[in-house]
């Protein structure tokens, strides 16, 4: 039976994943047992992919991640290059704490900027835009654009990543693709047409 996903030859395959058609993982990549990865993805140079980790279909990662057991990142999301995810909330060398891993769940369409570091427990919402290098330590609300350390939200942006200016009465075109959002309540939508 051929692959439906190409494998770098210096990557690993552990055996008991599920890797999506279409799907590339590039040099040096390790892909552990009972990962799941969907259709169309690409896994840059260096990177972990841990066991019971859960990827959507097109999920870009970029080179020297490590997606650690309870991570689960929906379709279209871009992990940015050598960003970080943690599992535990207070690591020490001499205490197992692999009963303690905390969850954390990355949004349909959201992208994570390179040097970023995600503490566990907490979901970035969809389509949310992570600046490079923030330290995201608590949730992240759809379409918002968060920057620093600690992470701090500095506006709103589109799907396609644009940033979006609501008018006095809260609503906001994206400049690239026409689509209309509406701030209420402290949160943003995308209008259907």
């Amino acid at each position: 039976m051929t692959k439906e996903y190409f494998a770098h030859e210096t990557s690993v395959v552990d055996d008991g994943c599920r890797i999506g058609k279409g799907t590339k993982i590039w040099h040096f990549s390790h892909i552990m047992s009972h990962a799941d990865i969907g259709e169309r993805c690409n896994i840059g140079q260096n990177v972990v992919v841990s066991p019971f980790v859960k990827l959507g279909s097109n999920v870009k990662v970029q080179n020297n991640v490590s997606i650690y057991t309870g991570v689960a990142c929906e379709d279209d999301v871009f992990l940015g290059p050598s960003m970080v995810f943690t599992n535990v909330i207070n690591p020490r060398s001499a205490v197992v704490r692999k009963d303690e891993y905390k969850e954390t769940l990355v949004k349909k369409g959201a992208s994570i900027g390179a040097n970023a570091t995600i503490v566990c427990g907490n979901s970035i919402g969809e389509y949310a835009m992570i600046g490079a290098g923030a330290v995201v330590t608590k949730e992240i609300l759809p379409y918002a654009l968060v920057v620093g350390n600690p992470s701090k939200q500095i506006g709103w942006v589109s799907e396609y990543g644009h940033r979006l200016n609501f008018d006095a009465d809260g609503f906001a075109v994206c400049s690239e693709s026409l689509q209309e959002y509406k701030l209420e309540n402290g949160k943003v939508s995308r209008i259907n047409l």
